[in-house]
């Protein structure tokens, strides 16, 4: 029963697949069986699932892949050469050329050689260990993996993890599962959703009553608001991280996704590594990379990796016995990492169309980006800060006292009623802003804008009519 089951599971919240997709579900259901509603589909901007929106699979990565899985099409002449030199390599590296295998626990050897080299380009030649990399289920695992490493003492000794608010549902969800406590450090809104080291000692401090602050997360590009972290801000919060002994965690899955004008994106581990000896031989650090977003968008292969840096090697040995009991991630996501970090280079025979296909996804994603960001702020009581990256908008909402009121009456938040509204009436679904976290006070929404650019425009017409109305209700 609820009574009796595990309390810690009980407390997990995940807002991205919360109430508001199952009643789209309901919404589709309805729809399917004919009943009449104001719309004729529902059109789920909840998830950043690039291919369900209708974004083309990366033609080489799929490739490669479909030669891992059935290597009879390696005699194919159908298939270039540059993807089954990869499929050879790749399945040489499983048990029995077979995808099919088990592999190490922390993955196929040569495609983590394969990640150490794209870390090294990647961050202009900053040296990568293949041992420090581990393949994993998606980002997500990873993450979860490591927090569990990190988690023990019990009162105030409990282990405190720092996360940004408007923040991912995975961390709050994964602190709640093992019983850690969640510390909240809040972006600054009103400079397009900053980190400031300030903010951080606040956090920090005040946490410090109650339990032991050890890890700090940090999203970059963000996950739901979107901003890029600007290099002076990384080398403060590492300095901070240096200072507080805390154990970093660089949740870095957009790191293709950037797209305003002067943005650009630094890992963490480059950063570090530029600060100098102190901070390169003494700050713990796991950063995390993921097939599912960037330009391939290949969220069902969970394939994802992680770098861990500065781990004590008998923690190592601990880490690498929690990922046996898992066995190992799925190899055929591990197939599709080792291509995002090994694609075609100048000179093979699908790099021209690998580039031009990838270019297109990302000049597609920033016209969105630009374009979302506009239209909602010609709508009165909407705010939308600029998209600087990943793929998503969080704009701000003004909702009405008398709207607010309602919303208590049926016991929802406040944005949670506006969402549930905007399904209801125009078969968008959206996420409440309280499923992330937001000041007090303050009320937003999380939309994809993965959407081709013709339904976008139908969607944000659809929000904007709606608001409107809504706030003419309400007034």
């Amino acid at each position: 029963t609820l009574e009796s089951m595990n309390p810690q599971v009980k407390a997990v919240e995940y807002a991205v697949r919360g109430p508001i997709v199952l009643k789209a579900g309901e919404i589709e259901k309805e729809l399917r069986r004919g009943i009449k509603k104001p719309f004729t589909e529902v059109i789920k901007a909840n998830i950043g699932d690039a291919h369900a929106m209708g974004q083309r699979p990366i033609t080489f990565l799929r490739q490669v892949v479909a030669l891992c899985t059935y290597p009879n099409l390696l005699d194919s002449p159908s298939f270039p050469e540059d993807a089954k030199k990869r499929a050879k390599r790749i399945l040489q590296g499983c048990g029995g050329n077979s995808l099919g295998s088990y592999s190490a626990s922390q993955g196929i050897n040569c495609i983590r050689e394969d990640v150490a080299s794209y870390i090294e380009r990647r961050d202009g030649g900053v040296p990568a260990d293949p041992d420090n990399i581990y393949l994993t289920t998606g980002a997500s695992d990873g993450i979860a993996t490591i927090l569990k490493i990190l988690v023990s003492g019990g009162g105030k000794s409990r282990t405190g993890v720092m996360i940004p608010i408007p923040q991912y549902p995975l961390y709050s969800a994964a602190i709640s599962e093992l019983d850690a406590i969640q510390v909240n450090y809040y972006l600054d809104e009103e400079n397009c959703w900053a980190l400031n080291v300030n903010e951080l000692r606040r956090s920090l401090t005040e946490a410090k009553a109650y339990c032991n602050p050890k890890v700090l997360c940090i999203i970059n590009p963000g996950n739901p608001t979107g901003q890029v972290q600007s290099r002076k801000c990384i080398e403060d919060v590492i300095h901070f991280a240096w200072e507080e002994k805390l154990f970093l965690l660089a949740d870095e899955v957009y790191q293709d996704n950037v797209y305003s004008e002067g943005c650009q994106f630094h890992s963490f581990k480059k950063i570090l590594y530029e600060m100098g000896p102190e901070y390169y031989n003494n700050v713990e650090l796991a950063s995390f990379h993921s097939t599912s977003k960037g330009y391939m968008g290949e969220c069902g292969y969970r394939g994802g990796y992680m770098e861990v840096i500065n781990l004590h090697p008998e923690i190592k040995g601990q880490l690498v016995k929690l990922l046996s009991v898992r066995l190992c991630p799925p190899v055929s996501g591990q197939a599709a990492m080792d291509i995002v970090v090994n694609p075609p280079i100048p000179g093979e025979e699908s790099y021209s169309q690998f580039i031009k296909e990838k270019e297109s996804v990302l000049n597609n994603l920033a016209q969105k980006a630009k374009l979302t960001e506009d239209m909602f702020n010609k709508v009165p009581g909407i705010h939308c800060n600029p998209l600087q990256g990943a793929m998503y908008a969080f704009p701000r909402i003004f909702i009405p006292s008398k709207a607010i009121e309602e919303a208590k009456a049926h016991k929802m938040a406040p944005d949670m009623f506006y969402c549930m509204k905007l399904l209801e009436e125009t078969g968008i679904c959206v996420v409440p802003g309280s499923g992330f976290g937001q000041r007090e006070g303050s009320y937003h929404f999380r939309m994809t804008i993965l959407p081709p650019v013709e339904k976008l425009k139908i969607l944000l017409e659809k929000v904007k009519d709606f608001h409107i109305k809504f706030l003419e209700k309400y007034a």
